[in-house]
């Protein structure tokens, strides 16, 4: 039986209206000195924070689940919920219950999602905590990313690939999109992110620019430079409708909208980022290229250099700039030290202004924020001695805000309590009223202290003392030993074992006037903490600006740590089109090998009239892998604006570096590896430049021998002739029947890396060699790996028997007669005049792949083979 109105508690109606407007949020309701979860929240509560599962009474025969915790643990379990992936709205009351007759005044002061965090427990200080909005154009996708905690605000277009590899590379905490678009975002960029959905309306250009105007407070937003990014620009409407429907309304520190160009930076597509292991390892707690690269030493300066490691500069004269900066530091060596020294005294100043208009920073927190202004001093002193142009505009940037800076120091406590209702915050001498009332209450204790003085001799107790507690205020207490000597006119309070406590009508006036200054001193601090905090407000532009700057100077400085620890070199950036690193050196393999063991490096030389191509073969586990990444690695840092390791190394602007490398199901999407491993390398041949690096590695692996050998020579051909570009090329093969390739066509060149063997030992020597390797030592490398005896034994009797039937040279002398294909603009992979292939095109020309299933697509081929034979 539904149980009605009547016979909920006022208490659970109120919450029943609050869970009402917030459906799909845990609810943490407050309640006295407890934030209380009820019905299904609750459950949630309990199961996600561990806390108790009870059940209270709700009137008449109902019962309710019910799970608190105390509220000073908000923090702790706020955190807990949105790690969890709980959208979690925060209920407090509204009114002081000492002044209200029956239910309490509440309501929602916060909504936590995992995309509007601003909470330290739920921030890390080296990574951006983006909310990303996604809206689907007719021919372009928008999106935009907004992080709250720094006030960045970032919007972008373009294909749907461009916009995954935004999305990849920003890696938001949360995405939002338009309802209607939940399958087509889904279909796109598959379930990798927390997402939410808005109701359609919210992604219109009228409603967009109606909000962003608003909030801005322009007639246009020509100033930005987004003019024409109408897609992004719903987008980034639709980040500043969810943070005002999430309880933020306090937005003054988002004071401008950046926009990212994909033809500013070089362009690495999400497969490159993975593979190359720039942000993330494919082994636990393995190393990346940020891991080795991060020595910042602030918050702001960790946070921008993964964003220069995933959006290199693609001008000349940019990298130039950051690399003349890198080599002046490395040079002036003292200089350096002491502008890290300063920096290191750096709080996060990005977001602790962020917090002035959330209303969210604490004291302690503004004289931090005061003490990072003075290091702005110091490193404008610093820098306006520098004959480095780029250091000299940095420069112009800062701004100690001198006139915000001695209010915080001549107003707040050197050493403030965190919360200001503890009191002591303000200053003596900052307002007369404040210091009165300071005066009565340290009199006032100081009276107490002769109260007991005098009791104690008028009574003759050596041991009376006065103590306080929150139940009857001030109180003296007698030990039982001198209980007899009380006198009549004293008021027993409290009885213990060992003890009576008592109060006496003296006592309780100067307690009334002690306890009154007290909270006229918490409500005065209060009032001119706000004030203080309203004061800081046109300042907050100024000093996000000096924490953009210090944030540069703070990667330029690692830059140069790096150069000289690691003993990297500056890299020549040229407008040819070459690629010649010599002695080149995996940055990250290089860190993480044992103490005294030096790294092989290699010499690597591509250009699009000799050598465009070099076909790389080797055993398992020689390293052709980390040569290839090394190449790719050594490219990205250089655009980067970042030393190198390499002796030296000339590297021709590059616009795009792609790689495949390894592979893996896409057992979600229906896509084996051979699939996956096609999708990648065609989305690679499909959009290269002459001044773009292919990095390929097994191509080809993923489907028979011959199948391999036939698409990944066909790629090399493509690569070579069938294009107008001639993108320079790594690829990496155990087919060495590719080693042919090297007499058909004039710019591949074929090496391999060397080793030695001993006996039934194989030797990897990690050195690069001109021409083609002949064996794969695939069975060596079975055997390291700990293969039994027995099984190793049989392998080389099948080796032997198959050498022995020429399989390898039968192939190779097809291969060799495979005439070289004339010079087209498509690879056709059907002969046209044929009826049977022509019925076969057709087909495949019916099929949809994006919906077949690995076995409907056997079956496929299964026909095809029918009609074939």
């Amino acid at each position: 039986m539904a149980k009605s109105k009547s016979e909920e508690t006022p208490l659970m109606l109120q919450h029943k209206a609050i869970k009402d407007k917030y459906p799909d949020a845990v609810l943490l309701f407050r309640v006295g000195d407890f934030y209380e979860t009820f019905n299904e929240d609750a459950v949630i509560a309990s199961r996600v924070l561990g806390i108790v599962l009870t059940k209270r009474a709700n009137g008449s025969a109902s019962y309710v689940d019910l799970a608190g915790f105390p509220h000073h643990s908000l923090d702790t379990y706020l955190h807990k919920l949105v790690k969890a992936g709980h959208r979690v709205a925060v209920c407090d009351q509204l009114e002081d219950p000492k002044t209200v007759k029956g239910i309490v005044k509440r309501g929602v002061t916060e909504m936590v999602t995992p995309g509007v965090a601003v909470n330290d427990k739920l921030l890390e200080n080296t990574s951006n905590n983006f909310l990303a909005a996604v809206h689907f154009g007719a021919d372009i996708t928008g999106v935009s990313f907004l992080d709250i905690s720094t006030g960045e605000f970032i919007i972008a277009e373009g294909s749907t690939e461009y916009v995954d590899k935004l999305l990849q590379s920003f890696r938001p905490a949360e995405v939002v999109f338009a309802r209607q678009q939940q399958k087509h975002f889904k279909a796109t960029f598959g379930s990798r992110f927390y997402t939410y959905n808005l109701d359609e309306w919210i992604f219109t250009s009228t409603y967009a620019e109606e909000i962003l105007l608003k909030h801005f407070q322009t007639h246009s937003l020509k100033g930005f430079g987004v003019d024409g990014m109408d897609t992004a620009i719903i987008a980034a409407g639709a980040t500043l409708h969810y943070l005002k429907d999430t309880e933020h309304p306090n937005l003054q520190h988002i004071t401008r909208l950046q926009r990212i160009s994909q033809e500013d930076f070089l362009w690495m597509d999400r497969f490159t980022v993975r593979n190359l292991e720039l942000l993330n390892s494919s082994v636990e707690n393995g190393h990346t290229l940020l891991k080795v690269l991060d020595n910042t030493v602030t918050p702001m300066g960790a946070r921008l250099l993964k964003r220069w490691l995933v959006f290199p500069l693609r001008d000349i004269a940019p990298i130039n700039e950051r690399l003349d900066t890198v080599a002046f530091f490395i040079k002036e060596a003292e200089l350096s030290k002491t502008l890290t020294h300063h920096l290191k005294l750096t709080g996060d100043l990005e977001r602790l202004v962020s917090k002035i208009p959330l209303r969210k920073i604490n004291p302690r927190e503004v004289m931090q924020l005061a003490h990072s202004l003075e290091q702005v001093q110091a490193v404008q002193e610093l820098l306006s001695k520098s004959d480095n142009d780029y250091l000299l505009r940095l420069n112009e940037k800062l701004d100690p805000c001198a006139p915000i800076l001695n209010k915080i120091l001549n107003e707040v406590m050197e050493n403030p309590p965190v919360l200001v209702n503890k009191g002591g915050v303000i200053r003596e001498g900052v307002n007369a009223e404040l210091d009165e009332l300071r005066g009565i209450a340290t009199k006032g204790k100081d009276f107490l202290l002769q109260i007991q003085q005098k009791e104690s001799e008028a009574t003759g107790i050596p041991s009376l003392k006065i103590a306080f507690n929150n139940v009857f205020g001030y109180y003296l207490e007698v030990t039982n030993t001198h209980k007899n000597k009380v006198p009549d006119t004293w008021i027993r309070k409290q009885t213990l074992a060992n003890a009576e406590r008592y109060i006496t009508p003296e006592l309780k006036e100067y307690e009334e006037k002690i306890t009154g200054a007290e909270d006229k001193i918490l409500t005065l601090e209060t009032r001119l903490f706000d004030e203080l905090l309203a004061a800081l407000q046109p300042f907050i532009e100024p000093v996000q600006r000096n924490a953009q700057a210090f944030a540069q100077l703070d990667c330029l400085l690692c830059f140069a740590q790096n150069a000289v620890q690691y003993k990297y070199r500056r890299p020549v950036i040229t407008d040819g089109y070459q690629l010649d690193i010599r002695e080149g050196r995996h940055p990250v393999i290089e860190k993480g090998l044992p103490a005294g063991e030096a790294y092989v490096a290699n010499d690597i030389q591509l250009n699009k009239d000799n050598q465009q191509i070099i076909i790389l073969t080797g055993p398992n586990m020689s390293g052709k892998s980390a040569l290839l990444r090394q190449t790719a690695l050594i490219t990205l840092m250089a655009h980067m604006g970042s030393f190198v390791p390499a002796t030296s190394a000339e590297i021709g602007l590059t616009d795009k570096i792609f790689t495949r490398v390894g592979a893996s199901d896409n057992l979600s999407g229906g896509e084996s590896t051979f699939m996956v491993e096609m999708n990648e390398t065609a989305s690679i041949i499909n959009t290269i430049t002459s001044r773009s690096l292919v990095i390929l590695d097994e191509i080809g692996r993923g489907t028979s021998t011959y199948d391999g050998i036939s698409i990944a020579w066909s790629i090399v051909e493509y690569l070579h002739d069938m294009t107008t570009h001639r993108p320079k090329t790594l690829f990496a093969t155990h087919y060495h029947e590719l080693n042919e390739l090297e007499n058909k066509h004039e710019r591949v060149k074929n090496f391999h890396i060397t080793n030695m063997e001993s006996g039934n030992k194989i030797i990897f020597l990690r050195k690069l060699a001109p021409g083609g390797s002949r064996h794969s030592f695939g069975i060596h490398v079975a055997r390291m790996a700990g293969m039994p005896p027995e099984l190793i034994e049989r392998a080389n009797e099948v080796l032997a028997n198959l050498e022995e039937k020429h399989i390898d040279t039968s192939l190779q002398k097809n291969i060799k007669n495979i005439a070289t294909p004339t010079q087209k603009l498509q690879l056709n992979i059907f002969d046209a005049h044929s009826d049977t292939f022509q019925q076969i095109r057709d087909k495949l020309g019916a099929v949809d792949i994006n919906r077949l299933t690995p076995v409907e697509a056997l079956l496929k081929l299964s026909e095809i083979k029918e009609m074939i034979n």
